[in-house]
């Protein structure tokens, strides 16, 4: 006969089975769910432990069978996508129920970008990447550094789990910014973690977990990344910005009786009528549009890309 913590095992593998198909965050939400009412049930039954594998039995069978459970995820995954792009899922229910391409875009031409919610969520995630991709690596070099010092200490093993159990609460807000601003699919609860769970064993399941090392990878890339993110899309914007503004100058510099020239050097200079300097700054303020526009373009694309690299590492199923 099989012990209690062997049949909630063997229920989250045909959970898993189950939901085949279904979005990677969805699935590692619907296991936290089970893991965490079974567990938790069980413990709140206080029965001896000769009684626990009827007692788990009927917290399964009051909880539901596994295929009932995994098709209310996929309903939920359907009817609440994340706030800037719906999942797979959602989009092709929406495109089944409208006759319309699942892969359409959701703004009109070039200069539609500016309605698109996602390129503001990516501009936003690039320029405030520089801040979070500091704070994830100074912590990320801080627990790693301090957790190795300790380690031979008799609380190097609380420390230690700690501050794995960090990187993973560090990874599982990160995933709610990603959802929030990139409108990637992510886990919208924590991996449950048994707490009744001696130090030791705790420690071993954090360090043989592979959650722990990716969330670990993914601070330390996200250093990098967040200061090319926020150097690109500062250049961009910064330059776009100086076109945009330069007619006002133009104007400014009429105004003020000071002659508008391109080309100035000590033997050459090319004085500008007032008509030409207004033209020229006109077709210069166009460019800085189209730079601008550009760049939202830009930051949807990274958006899009940074939120599959953030699900392949901060999301397990």
């Amino acid at each position: 006969m099989k012990t209690a913590d062997e049949l909630i095992k063997t229920y989250l593998a045909d959970l898993k089975v189950a939901l085949r198909g279904a979005d990677k965050a969805t699935i590692q939400d619907a296991l936290a769910d089970a893991e965490e009412h079974l567990r938790t049930a069980l413990e709140s039954e206080g029965v001896e432990t000769e009684a626990e594998t009827e007692a788990i039995q009927s917290i399964i069978n009051e909880y539901g069978g596994a295929e009932e459970i995994a098709q209310a995820y996929k309903n939920w995954e359907v009817s609440l996508p994340p706030a800037l792009a719906s999942t797979p899922a959602a989009r092709r229910s929406a495109s089944v129920a409208n006759g319309t391409s699942a892969g359409g875009r959701s703004y009109p031409g070039f200069f539609g970008i500016y309605a698109d919610p996602q390129a503001w969520g990516g501009l936003v995630y690039m320029l405030i990447s520089l801040i979070t991709g500091i704070l994830y690596f100074t912590w990320a070099v801080t627990g790693l550094s301090l957790s190795l010092s300790v380690m031979v200490l008799i609380i190097g093993i609380p420390v230690t789990i700690l501050f794995l159990l960090s990187f993973r609460g560090v990874a599982f807000l990160e995933g709610r910014l990603v959802e929030a601003l990139l409108g990637e699919r992510m886990p919208r609860r924590a991996s449950f973690t048994d707490s009744n769970l001696p130090w030791g064993e705790r420690l071993i399941m954090l360090l043989t977990g592979k959650a722990t090392w990716l969330s670990l990878l993914y601070m330390l890339l996200m250093m990098p990344l967040g200061v090319i993110y926020f150097s690109v899309m500062i250049t961009l914007l910064t330059l776009a910005l100086s076109f945009i503004i330069s007619p006002a100058g133009v104007v400014y510099m009429l105004a003020s009786g000071i002659p508008v020239s391109i080309i100035r050097t000590h033997n050459i200079s090319w004085v500008m009528t007032p008509s030409q300097a207004i033209l020229v700054s006109l077709v210069i303020a166009c460019v800085g549009m189209v730079i601008i526009t550009c760049s939202m373009h830009l930051a949807r694309f990274v958006g899009k890309i940074h939120g599959k690299f953030a699900k392949a590492l901060l999301v397990s199923d």
